[in-house]
């Protein structure tokens, strides 16, 4: 997904509003942003899935439906390595985010927005 832009792509938006307003993922989001290369699986870079699970307390399908929904919005990479799956940031998301937040209050007003 290109630069966030309220006017030409609101649900696009919404859709990433929707997936951080669940306080699972957001612990999961910080947490990766603290420790993008701890894992008790080694030294490799990203989280493994495990570590969610221990960090959240959920089993493995809830997490991965969790790690769906931040994937899918660009605000995490998943790489699968073996049997497991490491998650980090995806920094051009997060950029995409912050450009987006800091224009917030010149961002013209969608004329309609469909449900």
């Amino acid at each position: 997904m290109g630069a966030f832009s309220l006017a030409s792509e609101p649900k696009a938006v919404a859709l990433l509003f929707k997936a951080l307003a669940d306080p699972v993922r957001l612990r999961i989001l910080l947490h990766l942003a603290r420790n993008p290369g701890a894992s008790c699986c080694g030294p490799e870079p990203g989280v493994c899935a495990c570590d969610l699970e221990r960090l959240t307390g959920l089993a493995q399908p809830t997490v991965s439906h969790h790690m769906a929904r931040l994937t899918s919005v660009g605000l995490v990479r998943a790489e699968k390595r073996g049997r497991w799956v490491y998650y980090r940031l995806e920094p051009q998301g997060l950029a995409q985010l912050r450009a987006f937040l800091s224009h917030l209050e010149t961002a013209p007003v969608p004329q309609e927005v469909g449900r």
